[in-house]
């Protein structure tokens, strides 16, 4: 079952030819107190980047936990990460978590820098 889901997650089916587009997936996970953010390439196995509440570069004080202000700023980060290396398509993978919240918050960051999903 994990595998169909996992399959409709990232591909994307052409209109103009009938074959699959694989795309690079933004992969979000929150646990109580950090929120991360990875975008994987699943044909080659690698994670092509990462930001997290967890880097110091993004935050010199950290709150006790995650905010929506700091999901929206790793979203920026993950965002620009991305563009720096090329990539302006994803497939965005919010795992069992429901699109509110830090979950909201964070791909209005990733889409304010130029990502589409």
């Amino acid at each position: 079952m994990k595998k169909i889901i996992n399959k409709k997650i990232f591909q994307t089916k052409n209109k103009f030819f009938n074959e699959y587009i694989y795309k690079p997936r933004l992969s979000v996970t929150k646990s109580n107190n950090h929120i991360y953010a990875q975008i994987i390439d699943d044909n080659l196995g690698f994670t092509l980047c990462f930001s997290s509440t967890l880097k110091k570069s993004l935050f010199e004080k950290k709150i006790s936990k995650a905010t929506k202000i700091e999901a929206y700023y790793v979203g920026k980060d993950i965002g620009y990460q991305a563009l720096q290396k090329g990539i302006k398509f994803v497939k965005f993978d919010r795992r069992s978590h429901l699109y509110h919240g830090l979950i909201k918050a964070l791909a209005q960051g990733a889409r304010k820098t130029g990502l589409f999903f």
